[in-house]
């Protein structure tokens, strides 16, 4: 409620003196009471307190403050002593009005919030400018108590006590103020009173203040300039006169002007100039006193003595006063204590007389619950205390427990060998199969021996049954010789009774009874509830492990025995299915053979067309018949590579499951190639048997050719390849192909479709779908995508890099022409050269606008990572969502983000991924807050955006825009990877 005054730090104040002799006004309303709570202390006389009718506005600035300092602009240049800011206090974070009192240096202030009186250095971030209808004064005011001051020469210690003490008077509390008068500067001089209690008088008192001399008119204390202990009578400006020459007595009195506790006189001396004279305080105390022509010097220092004697006999009267007072109240508190101890004593001994009077009915009570609870637990059976059910779990072990079966071991050497058989086959290497066993099986190792354990269980549990019985035997004797002495003492009381049965034995020895009756139900009850000890837990819970061991190994065993049976039946069942498949390569021989006369037909027909239009008198029809069958063919031979491609796929199924010796049985048909390139690759296209156009604009890198393929228009891209180039570019190409194949239209990549290599020439061929001017260079020169647009193409993209980076594939050419928008709505990922590796790649630095995609770490020398990927795809997205604007650029050529009004979701994710350079995944950006679609929208139907544009509409762009595309592609906007 009291904002900062309600923290321990307080300002550094001295004696708190004004600088100079402030001048007062007369209070208007001197003889005005306000209430007021205190919030801050400065010393033993001076704090800060709050009206109690502004409690209310108290919290409606706090309100105001706490939503308007948040937004408001750091303060900056001179700051106006005069003007009010606000300033967050450094204890509980909340915002205050506060003034400038002394600006430190640059960067730190010293500040007092005027609303509850404390100050504090503040950094200059921490205040902020507040709107003029909080520049209103303050709410506390500063308070002076009236009558006292500070001593001079005060020591530290003891003003920080008085300090203390003043608070725990004032600090929340409401207070009384009668007000006295105001100093010009706001001080309010006032009387506090708290209740019946004058807190003035309080701290006057306990010697942290002292009272000062008052005015008879403003009754106003005044500073002190120099030191209390005495006042000096100095600067006299005229000798001292002689006394002894003065015609007629003058007389001294204390003046009735203001007083400062100094006083001068100017006594004019004629024979003796300028000595001074000092005179005590006290001097100065006393009432009007008369000098005389016949009064010496030597008499006056006399009453000056006698008056200081008088003082000290004063003072130590007060200090005996106030030990004596401190004696009679430490002896009325003895009184009271020993009166209290007194009436203790008294109820204790009546208490104690009134139990032994029902001393044995009680112990008999107590007895008696005692064995009402030994029967009921005597019902319950207590052989869980005593393992009983460990020792039937143990025989049942022992008894019932599952035999390992013989034919168990036998089966695990057979599927061992089974196994061995597999991977020799498949590696063609020689293995030592006694040296495998041991690899996989190690060296047998003996089981702990739980023997010992079972042993001591059974001699602990045998001792605590004997122990058991003996103390229930001792029970049930005691118990049987209490109701006999009953029975005893029944007689013994029936005057129907002749003879006489009282003895020792009857009636005295009740006590000795009723002591043993209670011990041994006491001992049986502890063994029977009070919890064991560590001892017994230790063995029990140790033999209960021995047997939890003993269960799980069986059950182990019973699990393995079932997963082998499981195993044997799919086992069973999968050499049933093997012996019922014959593992024939005959079929992908016919289809090839078909294939080989298809491809003979077709070259046969080509060479017929290309006679006939380069003969002079060639028949149009008949070209064009034949161009008919050429087509035919083509799709035949495709129709068939795709057959070939799924015999492929089956017998590489057969290899993977039952026969690994089928590629090295029949090498001839390069299924391990096939399999090695993850289906990609086929042996049998050739490029002649295209219908192809070479790309001569496209080709300043490698050579590109677009085709036709089944209505489907298609691109293919030529490398030249050596013997190792050859293997790098099958596996880079594999490995891209097979992380497309998981997710397929989901995946955010462009699709391979074949890879194939040139009979003739060192080169190559991988075959891709064509989208022409769909990278985003050629989208964005001619109709920019909007921002919607842009976030779901770039969505796309990070799907495209998160599908490769989960395949530990490093993209490192991802730039504007490399990334296509199909449709305008779904973006995927171009491949990329597949003779370079991800480093190498990477070191090409590509431009966007005047953007480098390099990123800092490639820059200085590192390798490509997952990081540099998003570096480039951070700076794609930002050059789609500032379109054509200019790009500032730090030393290190990253773009400042500050310079650009971006939707906030999106700055966010461009900092991460461009300035901050956080460890942020694909996956994560995938999930960033910018993607995330409002309800009712739905990404488009990716499987339709990767199809191939149909042939009227390829052919219509060819008419319209094929001297555009030549001319862009010149200027670095190919529609493939660079």
């Amino acid at each position: 409620m009291w904002g900062p005054g309600h923290s321990s730090r307080t300002s550094v104040a001295g004696s708190a003196s004004f600088s100079g002799i402030v001048q007062m006004e007369e209070d208007k309303h001197c003889s005005k009471v306000e209430d007021v709570v205190g919030s801050h202390v400065e010393d033993a006389v001076t704090f800060w307190a709050q009206s109690i009718n502004r409690n209310k506005d108290i919290m409606k600035i706090g309100c105001s403050l706490s939503e308007v300092c948040p937004l408001a602009n750091s303060v900056f240049g001179n700051l106006d002593p005069k003007k009010i800011y606000g300033g967050l206090f450094s204890e509980d974070k909340c915002w205050y009005r506060c003034q400038v009192l002394k600006v430190i240096n640059d960067e730190k202030c010293l500040v007092r919030y005027i609303d509850y009186g404390n100050t504090e250095i503040l950094n200059r971030s921490d205040i902020v400018e507040i709107p003029l209808d909080l520049q209103f004064s303050s709410v506390a005011k500063k308070y002076r108590l009236w009558g006292l001051q500070i001593p001079s020469g005060q020591e530290v210690t003891q003003f920080d006590q008085g300090r203390t003490f003043l608070g725990s008077l004032i600090f929340e509390k409401e207070i009384k103020m009668r007000i006295k008068a105001t100093y010009q500067d706001g001080t309010v001089i006032a009387q506090a009173e708290y209740g019946s209690v004058d807190i003035g008088e309080e701290v006057a008192k306990k010697g942290f203040a002292e009272k000062c001399r008052l005015t008879s008119s403003t009754n106003v204390c005044e500073e002190k300039k120099s030191d209390p202990g005495q006042l000096v009578l100095r600067n006299l400006k005229s000798p001292i006169p002689l006394w002894g020459h003065r015609s007629s007595q003058s007389t001294f009195t204390r003046p009735k002007g203001r007083l400062s506790g100094r006083m001068s006189l100017d006594l004019k001396n004629e024979n003796d100039a300028g000595n001074n004279v000092t005179f005590p305080k006290e001097n100065l105390a006393v009432g009007d006193f008369n000098l005389g022509s016949n009064v010496s010097l030597a008499k006056i220092k006399q009453d000056q003595k006698l008056i200081e004697e008088n003082e000290k006999l004063k003072t130590e009267k007060e200090v005996l006063l106030e030990r004596c007072k401190a004696l009679e109240l430490k002896v009325e508190q003895t009184a009271q204590e020993l009166q209290q101890e007194k009436a203790t004593t008294v109820d204790l001994t009546k208490r104690l007389e009134s139990a032994l009077k029902t001393c044995i009915g009680t112990r008999m009570k107590n007895l008696a619950a005692k064995v009402e609870i030994l029967k009921g637990i005597r019902r319950v059976s207590i052989s869980v205390r005593f393992g009983n059910d460990l020792s039937d779990a143990i025989q049942v072990l022992n008894e019932d427990c599952f035999t390992i079966p013989a034919s168990l071991n036998e089966l695990e050497l057979i599927w061992a060998e089974y196994n061995l058989a597999q991977e020799k086959i498949q590696t063609c290497e020689n293995v030592d199969l006694s040296a495998s066993l041991e690899a996989v099986y190690g060296q047998a190792k003996e089981g702990i021996n739980s023997e010992e354990i079972l042993e001591k269980f059974n001699d602990w549990r045998c001792n605590k049954r004997e122990e058991f019985t003996s103390v229930r035997s001792e029970t049930e004797t005691c118990i049987q010789r209490l109701v006999s002495w009953f029975q005893n003492t029944l007689k013994a009381f029936d005057l129907s009774v002749e003879e006489s049965l009282i003895s020792d034995d009857t009636i005295d020895n009740i006590d000795e009874i009723l002591e043993n009756t209670e011990s041994g139900v006491c001992k049986e009850l502890e063994i029977s509830l009070i919890e064991q000890g560590d001892a017994d837990k230790d063995i029990i819970l140790k033999t209960c492990s021995q047997v939890l061991q003993k269960i799980r190994s069986e059950e182990s065993l019973i699990a393995t025995v079932q997963s082998k049976y499981k195993d044997s039946v799919e086992f069973k069942k999968q050499i049933i299915e093997c012996l019922n498949e014959s593992p024939s390569v005959d079929h992908l021989l016919s289809i090839k053979k078909t294939l080989k006369s298809l491809k003979a037909r077709l070259r046969w027909k080509l060479v017929e067309k290309n006679n006939l239009e380069e003969s002079d008198d060639h028949d149009g029809s008949e070209i064009e018949k034949i161009k008919q069958e050429i087509t035919q063919l083509r799709n035949s031979v495709f129709q068939g590579i795709y057959h070939e491609q799924e015999e492929y796929a089956k017998l590489s199924s057969l290899v993977q499951k039952w026969f690994p010796e089928l590629p090295l049985l029949h090498p001839e048909i390069g299924l391990l190639k096939y399999m090695n390139s993850g289906g990609l690759l086929t042996m049998s296209l050739e490029r002649d048997l295209l219908d192809a156009e070479p790309m001569k604009e496209l080709s300043s890198k490698r050579p590109l050719i677009r085709s036709e393929v089944n209505g489907q228009i298609i691109l293919l891209k030529g490398y030249s390849v050596d013997v190792d180039t050859e293997a790098r570019v099958i596996q880079r190409a594999a490995a891209y192909h097979r992380a497309w194949r998981e997710a397929k239209g989901e995946s955010g990549l462009l699709p391979l479709i074949f890879l194939f290599l040139c009979k003739s020439d060192p080169m190559a061929y991988l075959m891709v779908p064509y989208y022409p001017r769909a990278n985003l260079n050629a989208v964005q020169s001619t109709m920019p995508l909007t921002s919607e647009e842009a976030l779901k193409v770039m969505k796309g993209v990070a799907q495209g890099l998160n599908t490769l980076h989960k395949a530990d594939i490093i993209h490192g050419s991802l730039h504007q022409n490399n990334v296509f928008a199909l449709n305008r709505q779904h973006g995927i990922v171009g491949d990329f050269d597949f003779t370079k590796s991800g480093t190498q790649r990477a070191s090409v630095n590509m431009m966007v606008g005047d953007l480098s995609l390099l990123s800092p770490e490639l820059k200085m020398g590192k390798p490509a990572s997952p990081s540099s990927d998003l570096y480039a795809y951070g700076c794609l997205l930002l050059w789609l969502s500032v379109q054509n604007q200019e790009f500032e650029t730090n030393e290190d050529g990253i773009p400042k983000m500050d310079q650009f009004h971006l939707d906030d979701n999106v700055k966010s994710l461009l900092c991460s991924l461009i300035c901050c350079r956080s460890s942020m995944t694909a996956e994560q950006v995938l999930n960033a807050d910018c993607f995330l679609l409002p309800k009712g929208k739905s990404m488009p139907n990716s499987e339709k955006d990767t199809e191939y544009i149909p042939q009227k509409e390829e052919e219509e762009l060819k008419v319209k825009n094929f001297d555009k595309d030549k001319e862009k592609t010149r200027n670095g906007e190919a529609s493939f990877d660079c």
